[in-house]
């Protein structure tokens, strides 16, 4: 997908690195009783495995535990953003006053962060100008974002920006796409429900599949170079032995989702799952 190796951008800020940040999605944010999480809790409560030095009590047992929703959460690095640079080291406990506004602000921030990781990878596919052009604006300008201050982020238009980074990303995509010679129905499957379908083997490749649903649906061995994958969601899919690595527009929070083994092929910029099997699945 990458056409000059100078194109690539370093993503490292938009990695989580829950060292330098002070367990804001781990208090920030509500979650409900479900297949996904053992109890509810409600947003600005620290949630009880939480331990005095930010660390999770059952971070390694967290599946185990019924907390599957934590382990797909990815905050692609807002949360040491603001910890570290927003709010010049403060953090909830030790500065009780600012800990309303810093978790209104975790929310914008963390969609900026993701904003940045799309229109890296954007970039990255070598779209020819004006499009690349347009596309480093937009993220010079989403990194200005980052860097206000917290009033400065609260009054930002998210939806505003999302729009239109999100036209810009659509092109693009099409622009990837394009050399596939499928019908316009089987290139075109954005919202398709899929869920739980046997889809084993299939060759999507060029496809676009934003917003689809493949939630339990087998798509071992599936190919899905050059597919669009924005926003799919891939809730307990299972993508062993699939090939995702020249998709589009995948997150961690994506793969973290699904069921893979250890020749399923994830882009470079993604981690393999500590839950995913470690030999190859039973095809």
């Amino acid at each position: 997908m990458v056409n000059d190796p100078k194109q690539i951008r370093d993503r490292s800020t938009l990695r989580a690195d829950c060292s330098r940040c002070a367990a804001l999605c781990c208090v920030g944010l509500a979650y409900a009783a479900s297949a996904d999480f053992a109890f509810s809790k409600k947003a600005g409560v620290p949630c009880p495995n939480l331990q005095p030095d930010f660390r999770c009590g059952i971070h390694s047992e967290l599946r185990r535990s019924g907390f599957k929703g934590c382990t797909v959460f990815d905050c692609f690095g807002s949360g040491q953003k603001m910890v570290q640079e927003t709010f010049r080291g403060l953090d909830w406990r030790s500065s009780p006053d600012t800990a309303a506004k810093m978790f209104r602000v975790f929310p914008l921030m963390t969609q900026l962060h993701e904003i940045l990781w799309y229109l890296a990878e954007a970039i990255e596919s070598g779209p020819p100008e004006p499009l690349a052009g347009k596309l480093v604006q937009l993220e010079e300008e989403t990194e200005r974002l980052t860097s206000l201050g917290p009033e400065g982020i609260l009054g930002v238009d998210i939806e505003a920006h999302r729009q239109e980074v999100s036209a810009l990303l659509m092109e693009t995509s099409g622009v990837v796409r394009k050399r596939f010679k499928k019908s316009k129905k089987k290139l075109d499957r954005r919202n398709a429900d899929l869920m739980g379908a046997e889809l084993k083997g299939s060759d999507f490749s060029g496809v676009d599949f934003r917003g689809a649903y493949f939630i339990a649906a087998n798509l071992r061995k599936a190919n899905f170079t050059s597919a669009d994958l924005l926003g799919a969601d891939f809730r307990d899919a299972d993508i062993s032995g699939a090939d995702l690595s020249m998709s589009l527009f995948l997150t961690q929070s994506q793969a973290n989702a699904a069921i893979g083994d250890c020749i399923t092929k994830l882009p470079a910029q993604l981690d393999r799952p500590a839950h995913w099997a470690k030999k190859p699945r039973d095809f």
